[in-house]
């Protein structure tokens, strides 16, 4: 009898699935139910009905399987940012690579190709260098306290994350491992400050409030810690208080910065930003380069992983003397400096104004000269022939979002011919897509996959492609 939503069924989980689910199999259906690893015996509610899969929802672990941990986390079966902290890391590992193996035949049909073991971190967890916190007037509830025969409050003041699917209720936070303590700490503080001070959370609904997100960068390289406060609008006296009280009760905090968002949009990003305290930015390092960083300036979020996930792509283009390196998808040029010692000159094209604005900024606080960008989507510059400016590209880095390259932007990568091709992805299905294609032109010789965010199903990937002869 076929599985119908609402039925409850016992399932052992099978495999790892993409996006963290376990994958249970019923009579040859598909059934995805998160929160669980391989070996588990389960009890599950089905809660959707596809015409090829069925999804669960985890009731109950009957017997756990021989990779199942207990979480660090007490908040780790909810709030989404751990999706895999109930799986040792040593596993994590196995199956992430797993997923990109199976992406790659899959998906990209390709046969016999070996994907690399993934190289794991040395800090699986306290390892984020920027935690962006989530202000509500509305708390997620836990199941004892949705079960509770007694009525429960959700109204008041939650600081904490965005529980999946739902940005108008926020899990109240109590501890947090995926950043310096130092950074629940500091969130901590300001939920009960406001608390005692009578600040209002943000309504998203009625668009009234006054905190909207805490947002925390660390460098891991220096000493330099941001605490970046979202509110939706400008209350001067009540910003400069809460700094005051911040930097004497963390004198860790180097700079406070105060972004102003009244619009409607989610996004920590104010319309306007004020420097409260210290310089407004802080710096960090990947490999021999500074970076300043200011609060909405794009930076890998995990440092030290992103120096070997960006030795892995520098081992991989085998850069010579005199290499024209172009760095497509380039955001504030970390990685175009970081190659830059290596080659006669590195070129970098990005749509965004602000990050090409950064990167200058960046290049010349380096004191580098042989690297230059230009502004603008891809697409367009192809279409304007901007790229043929530059006919001796020796190597091509390519390291797309996660939807990965227009089938265009595919296409042009095939005529250019370049010798050397580098793919980065934070996406392995579609870099699978992309790579299906460019296997016209390109031998495939090597594959990657890199753990830039331990306790997570997210996974970069790097693949070595080489011009094939004529």
């Amino acid at each position: 009898m076929p599985l119908k939503k609402g039925t409850e069924t016992e399932l052992t989980i099978q495999a790892a699935a993409f996006e963290g689910k376990g994958i249970a199999k019923v009579d040859g259906l598909a059934v995805f139910v998160p929160n669980t690893a391989p070996g588990d015996r389960i009890k599950a509610l089905i809660t959707k009905n596809k015409k090829s899969y069925r999804e669960g929802k985890l009731l109950e672990v009957l017997e756990p399987g021989p990779h199942r941990i207990t979480p660090k986390c007490q908040h780790a079966q909810v709030c989404g940012g751990c999706s895999w902290q109930h799986v040792d890391y040593e596993h994590q590992l196995e199956f992430k690579g797993e997923q990109v193996q199976d992406h790659m035949e899959r998906i990209g049909k390709f046969e016999g190709i070996e994907v690399n073991d993934t190289i794991g971190c040395d800090q699986p967890f306290y390892y984020r260098n920027k935690m962006e916190y989530s202000i509500g007037h509305r708390r997620w509830l836990s199941p004892e306290e949705i079960n509770s025969e007694e009525y429960v409050n959700d109204r008041g003041f939650a600081a904490g994350l965005h529980v999946p699917g739902r940005f108008d209720k926020v899990l109240d936070l109590q501890e947090c491992h995926l950043q310096d303590p130092v950074s629940y700490q500091i969130l901590d503080f300001v939920r009960s400050w406001c608390k005692e001070h009578d600040i209002t959370p943000y309504n998203p609904h009625k668009r009234k409030g006054f905190m909207r997100n805490v947002v925390i960068r660390i460098s891991k390289y220096t000493d330099d810690l941001m605490v970046n406060l979202v509110t939706y609008e400008e209350d001067t006296k009540v910003i400069h208080r809460l700094s005051d009280e911040l930097t004497e009760a963390f004198p860790r905090i180097t700079t406070i910065v105060n972004n102003v968002n009244d619009r409607s949009n989610p996004t920590a990003v104010g319309r306007y930003e004020k420097v409260i305290y210290g310089d407004g930015y802080i710096v960090d390092r990947i490999g021999d380069y500074d970076f300043e960083i200011d609060a909405n300036s794009f930076f890998q979020t995990n440092t030290r992983q992103a120096e070997r996930l960006y030795e892995v792509a520098r081992n991989y283009a085998d850069i010579e003397e005199g290499d024209t390196v172009m760095d497509l998808y380039c955001g504030v040029g970390t990685l175009s400096l970081f190659l830059s010692a290596h080659a006669k000159q590195v070129v970098g094209v990005e749509l965004s104004k602000v990050a090409i604005k950064n990167a200058r900024k960046n290049t010349e606080k380096n004191d580098v000269d042989n690297v230059h960008f230009l502004q603008g989507d891809i697409q367009s510059i192809i279409k304007e022939g901007k790229l043929d400016e530059f006919p001796s590209v020796d190597c091509l880095i390519t390291d797309p979002p996660r939807a990965g390259m227009h089938a265009d932007v595919v296409d042009h990568l095939n005529k250019m011919k370049v010798p050397k091709l580098v793919y980065i992805s934070c996406n392995s299905s579609t870099m699978a897509r992309d790579l299906k294609k460019l296997k016209e032109v390109y031998r495939i010789e090597e594959i990657q996959p890199v753990d830039m965010f331990p306790q997570t199903y997210h996974i970069e990937t790097v693949a070595k492609l080489r011009l094939k002869e004529d």
